[in-house]
């Protein structure tokens, strides 16, 4: 599977009473990867949530990925993505198998990236590239990294951080292959103009 295209991740304030509906609404002007992000300790509602995005994401042929929750996860046999307190990279491979997509957070380090690829990283995470109402003090990360990255690495970048259908074309242009995207997807009046900000972020990156 091509890792190519929009990387929507839900946030479970910004979703509050319209979680599955703005999701499926996300799914519907095509999403590659989905991801699943709750920092709450309700457990048996945060598998109750994950079950049901998995079901969507069958409906529309679309990834799920859980974050920092490898056995989640495992569970439900999806793929994980992890942040830099996570722990290492490779056990979580092995536990997940060859074929699972796992993702890594590298702030704005191609070293970290790199490492992140020798460890058997599906694609690399680089952001903040603007201002981020999820992570507002994450280093900020700038076009030139991107540059560099797609010369050294030979798996899918990915772009975070307060990135919205306004500002997402110079990351387009050098050379990312995910954009990932929260308030600026999710952060809509109406489940139609949801849709339509993703049919237009797909675009972008379709068009490239």
């Amino acid at each position: 599977m091509k890792l190519r295209g929009l990387y929507a991740i839900t946030d479970s304030q910004l979703l509050a009473g319209k979680f599955l509906a703005y999701v499926e609404a996300a799914l519907e002007g095509g999403v590659t990867l989905l991801q699943y992000r709750d920092k709450s300790s309700d457990e048996a509602r945060r598998l109750r949530e994950a079950e049901a995005l998995r079901n969507l994401c069958e409906r529309y042929k679309t990834q799920l990925i859980i974050n920092d929750d490898a056995e989640l996860a495992a569970r439900l046999g999806v793929g994980v993505h992890l942040g830099q307190t996570d722990g290492p990279l490779a056990p979580v491979r092995a536990l997940l198998g060859h074929k699972a997509i796992v993702g890594a957070t590298c702030h704005a380090s191609l070293a970290l990236a790199e490492q992140a690829a020798r460890e058997g990283a599906s694609y690399v995470a680089f952001g903040r590239f603007f201002n981020s109402n999820t992570k507002p003090g994450a280093p900020s990360a700038d076009l030139e990294l991107l540059e560099q990255a797609r010369i050294k690495l030979h798996i899918p970048v990915c772009a975070i951080g307060g990135i919205t259908l306004e500002n997402a074309a110079p990351l387009v242009a050098h050379g990312v292959d995910l954009l990932a995207v929260v308030h600026g997807l999710f952060g809509a009046d109406s489940s139609a103009e949801v849709t339509r900000r993703a049919r237009a972020l797909n675009e972008l990156l379709q068009n490239k």
